[in-house]
This record gives C-alpha cells, structure tokens and sequence, in this order.
C-alpha cells in the first residue's frame, strides 16, 4: 500500500492498517450509531476484523453492512444491522436490546450518527436547526442515557462520542454543525463527571479533514483541496482507519484511566 508520503501523491491520505492489539476487548460487545455508511460503517467492520461483536444501528444500511461485514470476516466478531433512528430514545432502547439478544452483553456504545448541514447564517431554516441538534446533539443524550443505565448495572463500560475540529474552529456557513459539535464536547464533560462513579468513562474523537463522502467535493476540487490542506500541519487528508484508531485505543483498558478528553485526529488542524 502506498504511503502518506509518495512522491507522486504527497497529500493522500494513509489508510495503511492499524498495528495496535488490544486483545482483552475480543468477545466484547459494542453499540455503534450511524453505522449504515462512511465512518460507522469503518468503525463495524474494523471492530468486527478485532474479534468485537457489533449492533451497527442507522436508518437505512446497516444490515447490509452487517451482512458485507459478516461475509468478509468469518474469524472475528459478528455484526449484527438494526434499524434506528437516533433522534427518539426508543431508536436507542433497542440497539441495547439487540445487543444484549444476540450478543449477551454491551460494553461499549459509540454515538457516531451525525449529519452536516451548511447554511448561509441568516438563511438557516428552522428545520436544519432542528434537525442538526436533534441528530448530532439529542442523538448523543439519548443513546448515552441508554448506554449509562445499562452500564452502571453491570460494572461499567465505555462511551465514546463523536465530536469534531469543527467544535473548536469557526467556518462560514456551518453554524448549526459547528454549534452542535461544540455541544458534544461540552456534553462529553458533563457526562463523564457524573458517570464517572459508576465506573463509565466517557471521551469523544474530533476528526477534523477526513477522506470521506462528505469531503469528496473538496478533493475533487484542486483549489479547494489546496485550501484545505493549507490549514493542516500534516498538509494531507486523514483516513477513517485512522480515525478508528483512536476509537479503538479509547475502548482498550489502556486508556482506563482517560475520562472526559476530546481526541484531536485531524492532523493538528486545531492550532491553526
């Protein structure tokens, strides 16, 4: 596989394997939201490729992810595919029941189902705010609550929410996004203070220029993607792969004493 830094395409993003083991989470069971494509779809199958069974839950997708997933990796964990919508707690009420019917147990949830508006700020329709905080900001509340009833009658277990580099940095014409990722990292801290006595850590990743479908346009676009890139250190678009990496440290007893921390993955775009 070609590296990040081949002369003929300096910029592309490394989508190399992940090398790290953490073989005390194989059997484990996990929750994760917004699985039916893009980064949920990444995070089952690579959780799966590590011997971690997965309810993968979204709309539409997921059990065809769960199937993809199942036919590809027959030395590993399993994946099963239930539909839910995020925005009504019902939706998360039977992810758990799904984990706990056919895997026994959950010990991790992931709230990774999001959408990206973009509006003109005087122009933002009441419906994409309601829609935006419903998903990317209700969605994390109610399947964390979910989570965290679950977890503190059973000794415990790990959330990890997915913030982004779009909580701490301002962009034109994504306000209701950048406003509501701002909400996930606020929400992270609060719930790890208060779910902390009962054995749950709570942590979130904030991706920031990531190769996805939702930044397909800016690498179709040379000029935009010189942009970009001009505000990333690393000065090259990340991979999911990589973005999965933190998630899988964070689920890992190596992170047991982490609660609370917002994981930067995006090439130190922060700063800038």
């Amino acid at each position: 596989m070609t590296a990040p830094n081949d002369q003929a395409n300096p910029t592309r993003a490394d989508d190399s394997p992940i090398a790290a083991s953490y073989p005390e989470l194989v059997g484990k069971v996990a929750v994760v939201t917004g699985a039916g494509r893009g980064m949920g779809a990444v995070f089952a199958t690579e959780l799966a490729r590590r011997g971690i069974n997965v309810v993968a839950g979204d709309l539409t997708g997921a059990p065809e992810v769960a199937e993809q997933v199942n036919r590809q990796i027959t030395d590993g964990g399993r994946v099963v595919g239930h539909r839910a919508d995020v925005t009504d707690p019902a939706g998360h009420d039977g992810l758990l029941r799904a984990g706990l019917d056919e895997f026994g147990r959950v010990d991790f949830w992931v709230n990774n189902a999001g959408i990206f508006p973009q509006a003109e700020f005087t122009e933002i329709p009441p419906e994409q705010l309601t829609s935006t905080y419903q998903v990317n900001v209700n969605g994390v509340v109610y399947g964390a609550q979910t989570a965290a009833r679950h977890m503190r009658e059973h000794g415990g277990g790990a959330i990890v929410n997915m913030a982004s580099v779009a909580g701490v940095r301002v962009r034109a014409t994504r306000a209701a996004y950048n406003s509501s990722k701002a909400a996930v990292r606020h929400l992270t801290s609060c719930m790890a203070v208060e779910l902390g006595s009962d054995n749950i850590r709570v942590n979130a990743i904030a991706p920031g220029f990531v190769d996805t479908e939702m930044t397909r346009w800016v690498r179709e676009d040379p000029a935009a993607l010189d942009r970009a890139l001009s505000t990333v250190p690393l000065h090259r678009v990340g991979a999911p792969i990589e973005v999965f990496g933190a998630l899988y440290f964070l689920l890992s007893d190596s992170a047991r004493y982490i609660t609370g921390a917002v994981i930067p993955v995006d090439g130190g775009s922060q700063h800038i």
